[in-house]
This record gives C-alpha cells, sequence and structure tokens, in this order.
C-alpha cells in the first residue's frame, strides 16, 4: 500500500473517532515517514521543518479572534444582531423567519464569494462576522451545518471559476503556469471556461444542502458570554461613539490588509484601534485578548501541523510512485484513467489540505499521464483543476472548513469534523467528484 495513501486514510479515521485534529495529522505524518522508508529521525526533521509553513496562519487566526472579541465587546455586532431579530417581529411568524432565513444566507454566500475576489481578505471576515450572530441563528433554529456549506461554497468555487482575487493567483498563477510548464500549451481564456462543469456540482452540492439536507430546524444553546462573545449589549458611558470607533476599525482593519497583504498586521491594526480610544478598559485589554487566542487556538495548531503533515508526504516522494502505480493499473482505460487521478487528487488534497499546494505537486506527472491517454487541452484542464479542488472542501486541515468552524464554533456548539468536514465533504466532493469526471470525458 501507498504511505500517502495510508497517511490520508490513517487520518480520516482517527478525525472521525474525535481524536483532536492534531494529534491525527501528527501520528498520520509519522505513519507516511515510516512507511514512506524515510527514517524516525528523518521524518520527524522534516515534519518540524514543515511546522513554519503553518505559523503565519496560526497567527493571523490568533489575532482575528482577539479583533473579533473586541468588535464585540464596542456593541456594533450586538447591535446588528438585535436589529436583524427585531426584523422578525413581534409574533415571529413563520413568513418572516423563512424570510430572514433566506436573507441571512445570501448575504453570507454574498460575502463568502466577494471575500475571494472584489475583497479579497479570503476566512478573515468569518471569525469577525460570524459569531455576533450566533445568538440569531439560535433563535432562528438555523441548522449551522446549512451555514457552513454556504460559506465553503462560496470561498471554494470563486477560485474555480472567477479569475480575480485568489481565483486570479489559483487559475492563473498556479494551475496555467504548472500546465503550460508540463507541456500542455493553454492560454489564460481557456481556464475558466474548462472549470465550469465542475463547478455546477459545487453548486448542485450547495442546493442539495439548503433545500434538502438541512432544511429542518435545529436546536442550539443560546450563546454564553463566557465563551468569549457577549450576547447582549455592553454597558458603556458612550455607546455611540464605541460604535462608530468599531466601523473606522473594520474598515482600518481591511484596508491595512489589502495594502500590507497580510492578515496579521491587520487585524492588529484593528485591535489596536479599539485598545488606545479606550472602548477597551486597559484593565481588559489583556483578557479581552486572551479570549479571542483561546477562541481561535485550536484552528491555528491544525493549521501549523497540517503544514508539517504536508512536508512529510512531499518528501516521502510516495504521490508519484502512486500515480505511477495507478498508470500501470489502468492499462488504456481513459474513463478509468479520468476517475483515479481525480481519486488520488482527492487524497493528496486532503492530506496536504490546500488545492493551491497541490497542483504543482500533482501537475508534473497528470499532464504528460493525461496527454498520453488523448484527453484534450480542456479536458486535462478540467482534470488537474478539480483534482487539486477536490478535497479541499472535505479536509479537517483545509481553511475552507477550519473557517467556517471558526465563527460557527465560537459558542462551543459546532464540531469541525461532523459539522464541517463531513457534510462539506458529502456535498461537495462527492459531486465534483462526477461533474469532473464528466467534464474529462466529454471536453
Amino acid at each position: 500500500m501507498n504511505a500517502v495513501v495510508i497517511a490520508v486514510c490513517l487520518m480520516l479515521a482517527l478525525s472521525i473517532l474525535r481524536v483532536n485534529v492534531v494529534i491525527a495529522l501528527t501520528i498520520s505524518a509519522l505513519a507516511a515517514g515510516l512507511l514512506g522508508e524515510m527514517g524516525l529521525n528523518e521524518t520527524i526533521a522534516a515534519f518540524n521543518t514543515g511546522l513554519g509553513g503553518g505559523a503565519q496562519i496560526a497567527l493571523s487566526y490568533a489575532l482575528l479572534g482577539a479583533f473579533a472579541v473586541a468588535l464585540s465587546h464596542s456593541g456594533l455586532t450586538s447591535m446588528i444582531s438585535g436589529s436583524v431579530i427585531h426584523l422578525l417581529g413581534q409574533e415571529q411568524s413563520s413568513r418572516n423567519q423563512k424570510i430572514v432565513k433566506a436573507s441571512l444566507l445570501l448575504a453570507l454566500l454574498a460575502m463568502a464569494i466577494s471575500s475571494q475576489n472584489l475583497l479579497p481578505i479570503h476566512i478573515a471576515f468569518i471569525p469577525i462576522l460570524i459569531p455576533p450572530l450566533l445568538q440569531l441563528m439560535t433563535q432562528l433554529r438555523l441548522d449551522r451545518r446549512v451555514v457552513s456549506c454556504v460559506l465553503t461554497f462560496g470561498l471554494v468555487t470563486t477560485y474555480m471559476v472567477l479569475p480575480v482575487g485568489f481565483g486570479g493567483i489559483f487559475l492563473n498563477d498556479i494551475l496555467l503556469a504548472n500546465l503550460n510548464h508540463n507541456g500542455l500549451s493553454v492560454t489564460a481564456a481557456d481556464i475558466p471556461a474548462a472549470m465550469l462543469l465542475p463547478a455546477a456540482g459545487m453548486l448542485l452540492g450547495l442546493l442539495v444542502a439548503v433545500f434538502i439536507s438541512y432544511r429542518k430546524p435545529r436546536d442550539y444553546r443560546m450563546p454564553a458570554a463566557q465563551n468569549g462573545l457577549p450576547t447582549s449589549q455592553p454597558q458603556t458611558d458612550n455607546p455611540k461613539r464605541n460604535i462608530v470607533i468599531a466601523i473606522v476599525a473594520i474598515i482600518t482593519t481591511l484596508l491595512v490588509q489589502l495594502y500590507t497583504e497580510s492578515m496579521i498586521f491587520g487585524a492588529l491594526a484593528g485591535f489596536m484601534i479599539f485598545s488606545v480610544t479606550g472602548v477597551l478598559k486597559h484593565s481588559d485589554n489583556e483578557d479581552i485578548f486572551n479570549r479571542g487566542v483561546r477562541m481561535m487556538a485550536n484552528i491555528g495548531f491544525i493549521m501549523i501541523a497540517a503544514s508539517g503533515f504536508a512536508a512529510v508526504v512531499n518528501q516521502t516522494g510516495e504521490v508519484a510512485s502512486l500515480v505511477n502505480a495507478i498508470g500501470e493499473l489502468i492499462g488504456n482505460n481513459k474513463s478509468l484513467a479520468a476517475f483515479l487521478m481525480l481519486i488520488v487528487g482527492l487524497l493528496i488534497t486532503m492530506g496536504i489540505g490546500s488545492s493551491f499546494s497541490t497542483i504543482p505537486i500533482i501537475a508534473t506527472i497528470y499532464v504528460p499521464l493525461a496527454l498520453h491517454f488523448g484527453f484534450s487541452a480542456p479536458a486535462v484542464i478540467a482534470l488537474v483543476g478539480t483534482a487539486a479542488a477536490l478535497g479541499d472542501a472535505g479536509s479537517p486541515a483545509s481553511d475552507s472548513t477550519l473557517g467556517p468552524t471558526s465563527g460557527l464554533n465560537a459558542d462551543g456548539q459546532h464540531d469541525h469534523i461532523r459539522d464541517s468536514v463531513i457534510p462539506t465533504f458529502i456535498h461537495y466532493n462527492i459531486p465534483l467528484l462526477i461533474f469532473g469526471w464528466i467534464a474529462a470525458m466529454v471536453l
């Protein structure tokens, strides 16, 4: 058995059995190295070297968590939640609830989509926007699994088809560059069109999640203040002033992040505005900061461990062995070749946790293999692009699932594996696998 396959399956099995994802990734990385004949010392060295790759993201999450708690303390988020709840009306009729639910999901979808291109802040908005809305979601009895699916759809599908912002990085800077580097001759205009059919599979999964799977109400406890985000308006001497400062802090955070291309300095700038303007009492500064860091600490450690796991997997050289073994297995069966290439992409991406990082690994082998089987240029684009995107939505170590969890689990009622990973895997990876295979066969 291939070391990559065993390691990924082990990581998923441990996660489903409620073993902490950080521990699951660490154990699986060790298994990958030993099965890949790297030796214990070499495996540990590779893992330790890879840990640094996740440090930036982990610190970003920690500071965003601190900013989110500070923002909620200002009273702005409580005011927004209260205003939306008021729209339900005194009777809170079924019709009003449906309207508010639909409006909320559409607004979150629009924000997730725009976070990839119009305002390229990626997942930075989630720990800021979602936690203050948990009270509203609880009152609406909205299943948070559907919110996770909506957010993940906007985060993943957008970069698959829109060559702007993060989509421009994925489609042009990474996918196009690696395809042409490995012997395929295509232009930037060819990429989005070839990815439309796989993206249609994502859309189908979203519709199933919203209108079938998670349509029924689900009960949660009302969020508690000790989890970091207060459920009522804080008592302040000048609430209007604090709200104005909160708006300024949000705008500053976004502008600094766009200018510096760093979530770390964006969140830091926003938090410092709250601190120096007196919105946060000096005696509370450290407590609020610590609560925010605690809220996001688990996510940050997962991203660090995932970087170590990816480093070990890459160093084993087993990815190339896996693809070569499949090439020998399928013979001249073109349809089976397409299916197995997508399956391998699913396994690799779920292990590494990033479709952006997967393309350079698989394109070197996939492009010559696909051309050998006679796939057209659009079909090769669809195969490599889909193989990379597969698993991004359903990986325990992907920011497309970690991001939604970071916001929805602010009160401890949203399990990362059962409420983010499994729902997005079922509704996105399975349709994406099917539609990606269709695209490879018909294009």
